[in-house]
């Protein structure tokens, strides 16, 4: 054994990686917290765009009445306009042959400026009783009907029935929707209608303290004398007929310009106008109404006031005067400015989820496709490389070196040589200790010489990374194949062995083995384990069969000595040293294949933060690697073959799909809210479904123990959304220029010998 050591004596400084590190932690955190916040802003616009889309229409009363004695008895008798003057509740009658026409669920893009069409070539005023969310949806069909002369009422945010909601629930609603007028039309508003409500005997002791409280505030609530019931598509001449009053008397129409279809509604309402008229009547607005009154009392007229409010209404309609718009008030100040925030809001909002809806169909069309491929590629990989017949060539016997790359492994160094003594192919073992302070190079020694191994040496560097550690190895090696494993990695005894076969191939230039989680009886090592199965040999299988590996992993991994001298050695322009070096093999011709027999246990992170530094680093060193070989995709002949055909399934398998796989959990919380439970719940244990079909073909060809697979739904509603947020987190640092160096994880020493891992 041979020692390199360090100059000693004087207190130690920070190493380089201790000190890129700190620099890293530093510069990450905002990262972390702009990652966060654009899930939060996601997240934000699908909730705001799912509340919007609550249901509107339904026009059928969602619960029975419960009685009404407590209810005023001239409320209950008296007329469809309910106000409050000094805590007194009234009510106001539509004057005889007068029409307040009003219209609930609105406005719908469709229906509504088809009816304002008509009332326009009539010159008819009209009441719309508005759903705040749709005001926020349509802004621009608000401010038409406010310009063109008609008048607006509230009929809630979200078009539910307010008399068991709490009185934060019903200040919400009035409130938002007041916001959505100021934002659309600049105005506010003191006219209510309630959902399902409908003639003043129908209010009972539920609905009544919501009916006085509002009324309280300033709001003037409004019922029908008569309803179209045009929301069951009986036929244009029901609903004319439905809404026509009987003799000469006054009426508060309804009719309905949203909420479902209103084809029958648009094509009823001129036949019910030119009906109107041709019987002497005249059309006016809820505010018309009530100001008429008003003028009859205080001229002591009231006989006259069905002819005045007619003829004040409609010559006045087209004027736009205050008279036709008295509910109105002009939205200013903070009302104005959160109003028109709330249109942007929306208008975003309706502009995302679309797109998203778009991503989620390519997203899950990708999902889907690369679960198919693996299914079908690596049945075809299995079936090839175990033929009888299927071999690399001449078996491999010559000795191998082992390179060990170490960075203060005191708790796993010893275990990695134990496993390495008990190697089936003749090794020498070369560790390379990284600057290391917790005395690895001295554990290193004393290991071998406890297990009498004579073919380790132990070379020492001043601390420069993975990478330069490794090239020392590298060019410390007796032999013209090099093994790569971690410090924390132990091998079986046939791994070195079947690791080296391939190379009897003179294409071979690099062969990647089979990593597996040897901690793996946590929650969080169980998860890694399905993933590493699943994620990486299964995938390994199709790349390689491909002949397009994109990754030699770390922990295990075989190479030619002059195909790595021949590509430069390893490199530290990434962090994932890996990959790099297995995209430039490929572009210096050499084949690179994947050995499913030569299996490594490693030792997996066993706590989340350093389960996501890990994975930060592999993220982002993959997509560095990438741009690094970006010019692989103009490369000629058979070195083109990653840049033609593995550099775009890595950016559309590893990097595209995952950033975008969170669509699927978010669209699937969005329509269990929202649209259909049960619906979304089986379509969401539909895919589940598919990944554990998935996930057991790939145990069954590692022959893994299946009870494992019993952690992946939590894995799925847990672990998988964490690296989610990694690759969002990695995604972010490439765009605003960051720059990691490689983190040594804190190591338990817990994976033995291969003979005790179960």
């Amino acid at each position: 054994m041979t020692t390199t050591t360090p100059s000693r004596g004087r207190r130690r400084a920070p190493t380089r990686i201790e000190r890129a590190a700190g620099k890293a932690a530093a510069l990450q955190k905002p990262r972390v917290i702009l990652a966060l916040l654009l899930l939060l802003g996601l997240t934000s616009v699908m909730l705001l765009d799912g509340y919007l889309r609550a249901e509107v229409g339904g026009d059928e009363r969602v619960r029975d009445g419960a009685g009404s004695s407590k209810v005023p008895d001239k409320i209950l008798n008296g007329g469809p306009i309910i106000s409050f003057r000094g805590g007194q509740a009234t009510t106001t009658s539509v004057p005889a042959k007068t029409i307040a026409l009003t219209f609930d669920d609105g406005p719908n893009p469709t229906y509504t400026p088809k009816v304002l069409k008509i009332l326009e070539k009539y010159d008819v005023p009209a009441t719309f009783f508005l759903v705040g969310s749709m005001v926020s949806r349509y802004p621009g069909i608000v401010k038409d009907m406010v310009d063109q002369g008609n008048e607006v009422g509230i009929h809630t945010f979200t078009h539910v029935d307010l008399s068991y909601q709490s009185d934060a629930r019903i200040r919400r609603e009035m409130t938002q929707t007041q916001l959505a007028l100021a934002g659309a039309a600049g105005i506010t508003t003191t006219l209510f209608r309630a959902p399902y409500s409908s003639e003043t005997d129908a209010i009972d002791n539920y609905s009544w303290p919501v009916y006085k409280k509002l009324g309280e505030e300033g709001y003037t609530s409004v019922f029908v004398d008569t309803d179209s019931d045009d929301w069951k598509k009986p036929g244009v001449s029901k609903i004319v007929k439905w809404a026509t009053p009987s003799g000469t008397s006054g009426a508060s129409v309804l009719m309905h310009d949203a909420g479902g279809d209103r084809e029958q509604t648009v094509k009823a309402l001129p036949e019910y106008i030119e009906k109107m008229r041709a019987k002497g009547y005249t059309f006016t607005t809820i505010s018309g109404v009530i100001e008429a009154q008003n003028t009859a009392a205080r001229a002591g007229q009231q006989a006259n006031a069905p002819a005045r409010a007619g003829g004040q209404l409609q010559g006045g309609n087209r004027n736009g005067t205050d008279r036709l718009q008295a509910a109105h008030r002009e939205a200013t100040g903070t009302t104005l400015y959160e109003g028109k925030a709330l249109v942007v809001a929306v208008a975003v909002a309706e502009y995302t989820v679309p797109t998203l809806s778009v991503g989620l169909v390519i997203v899950g069309v990708a999902v889907m496709g690369r679960f198919g491929m693996m299914l079908i590629l690596a049945r075809r990989h299995y079936r090839l490389r175990n033929r009888r017949r299927f071999s690399w060539g001449p078996t491999v016997t010559r000795p191998v070196t082992v390179i060990v790359p170490a960075y203060n492994e005191k708790e796993c160094i010893a275990n990695t040589l134990q496993s390495l003594a008990k190697s089936t192919h003749p090794i020498e073992v070369v560790v390379v200790d990284d600057g290391s302070t917790d005395g690895t190079s001295e554990i290193a020694r004393e290991a071998a010489r406890s297990l009498g191994m004579t073919n380790v040496r132990v070379i020492r560097q001043e601390n420069a990374g993975k990478p330069a550690a490794l090239n020392n190895g590298v060019r410390s090696a007796s032999h013209d194949i090099v093994v790569m494993m971690d410090g924390d990695t132990v091998f079986e005894p046939d791994t070195v062995r079947q690791l080296v076969q391939p190379f009897a191939n003179p294409e071979v230039g690099a062969v990647a083995g089979n990593a597996k989680v040897g901690n793996r009886d946590t929650v969080i090592g169980a998860w890694q384990h399905i993933e590493y199965v699943m994620g990486f040999n299964l995938d390994r299988r199709m790349y390689d069969l491909l002949r397009c590996m994109p990754t030699i992993p770390g922990a295990i991994g075989a190479f030619r000595r002059e195909a790595v001298l021949q590509v430069g050695g390893m490199s530290e322009d990434t962090l994932a040293e890996d990959t790099d070096i297995t995209i430039a093999m490929h572009r210096a011709g050499w084949r690179v294949v994947y050995q499913e027999h030569a299996r490594a246990w490693t030792e997996a992170p066993g706590s989340l933060k350093q389960l996501w530094s890990q994975r930060y680093r592999w993220s982002y060193g993959t997509m560095q690697a990438l741009w690094k070989h970006r010019k692989s995709l103009t490369d000629k002949g058979p070195s083109g073959r990653f840049g033609r055909v593995g550099m775009p399934l890595v950016v559309i398998f590893q990097i595209v799909t995952p950033v975008f796989a969170p669509l699927i959990d978010v669209f699937t919380a969005y329509s269990m809210i929202f649209v259909d439970f049960q619906a979304a719940l089986y379509a969401w244990l539909a895919v589940l479904g598919v990944q554990l079909v998935c996930a057991a073909y790939a145990f069954r060809l590692d022959k893994e123990k299946y009870r494992y697979l019993l952690m992946m739904p939590l894995q799925q509603l847990a672990y998988r959304q964490m690296m989610y947020l990694v690759l969002i987190h990695s995604c972010i640092t490439a765009l605003t220029g960051g720059r990691l160096r490689w983190q040594k994880l804190k190591r338990t020493g817990e994976v033995g010998t291969p003979a005790g891992v179960g």
